[in-house]
């Protein structure tokens, strides 16, 4: 170990899940991606990453995970951690030592799952290896050079270096903060994410071959949101907006192509709930919109009652997921 990884101090990063409010596809790209337009939210759910002086020369990454998560995962070389680490030394240089990193990531998010866990992951990682080297403010790396890093990272990562609800332009790259969002209380969140495989570029690639009018009715819901919300919102005047977001997305008929079943689940869930049932990003995740996180967790437990019933059937061949948390007004970090 190196004198200056010896000066290092341990660092803990929460990495937050993220629901979309609205995701409205505005058009297509030079570059091939999708221009979309999207009230994004972190959650209080989220995935824990320590960083900590490396051994040996290398960065290294140990992942704690559930057994049913880890062949989703990938090889451990892949990982946006790594990744993350790695470009955020590039961007440093030689402006100050960047010594080895051994990262442990404790997976709680659902993997592949339409809550961008491997994007908050990497924003962990490129925020904290700043920390822990020593570059955690603006004077070796300006936000702007980190919001560029994080967009080479992956098309959700800009987003949770900014730490609240957002609004999401370009293919995820632009955003805007909403920092005085949400109002008193933070709204509850069901999440019910089938087991189910629904990747992203399969989803993209079905609403591209649909041929799908543009849907003008998204995209004026997602900017009134965004009106609202720069204006302030409680979580009660959110929870009375649920109708009209769960439908504000236009994935919705493409995900549905990849994974039919999603639709009769999708309804079962809002009869027993007797709430509008949302889909976070390209899913297959649904979510139900609460006023608190008590009435969140209420609706936990009848849902978890049905599962275990069989009256409520959801895709897959294991339980659907099924938690309660909050949309968080800002990102939850620990040093």
């Amino acid at each position: 170990m190196t004198d200056a990884a010896r000066r290092l101090g341990p660092v803990v990063r929460l990495a937050p899940a993220k629901l979309n409010l609205t995701l409205a596809i505005i058009g297509r790209r030079p570059d091939g991606y999708h221009a979309i337009h999207s009230i994004m939210a972190p959650l209080g759910l989220s995935d824990r990453l320590s960083l900590a002086p490396a051994v040996g020369p290398a960065d290294t990454l140990h992942v704690v995970a559930h057994e049913r998560d880890r062949a989703n995962l990938g090889p451990t070389a892949d990982n946006l951690v790594l990744g993350a680490i790695a470009a955020a030394r590039a961007a440093v240089g030689g402006a100050l030592p960047t010594p080895a990193l051994a990262a442990r990531l404790e997976k709680r998010i659902p993997v592949a799952a339409g809550l961008a866990g491997g994007s908050s992951d990497a924003a962990a990682a490129l925020d904290g290896a700043l920390e822990a080297w020593g570059a955690g403010g603006e004077a070796v790396l300006s936000t702007d050079v980190r919001q560029r890093i994080a967009a080479r990272l992956g098309s959700d990562v800009a987003f949770f270096l900014v730490g609240g609800l957002a609004i999401v332009e370009g293919r995820g790259e632009q955003v805007t903060d909403l920092p005085d969002a949400i109002r008193g209380e933070p709204p509850g969140i069901l999440l019910v994410g089938p087991r189910i495989a629904v990747p992203t570029p399969a989803v993209f690639a079905a609403y591209a071959a649909a041929g799908t009018a543009l849907n003008g009715a998204t995209r004026q819901t997602s900017e009134h949101l965004a009106g609202e919300l720069q204006r302030g919102l409680t979580a009660r005047t959110l929870h009375d907006r649920a109708g009209i977001l769960a439908s504000a997305n236009d994935l919705l008929p493409a995900t549905a192509a990849i994974e039919p079943a999603l639709v009769p689940f999708r309804r079962a869930l809002a009869r027993l709930t007797g709430r509008p049932v949302g889909l976070s990003g390209s899913g297959p995740t649904l979510w139900v919109l609460y006023p608190s996180l008590e009435r969140a967790r209420a609706a936990e437990a009848v849902v978890r009652r049905a599962v275990e019933a069989g009256s409520l059937a959801a895709p897959g061949d294991r339980p659907p997921f099924v938690m309660a948390t909050v949309i968080a007004s800002h990102r939850d970090s620990q040093r």
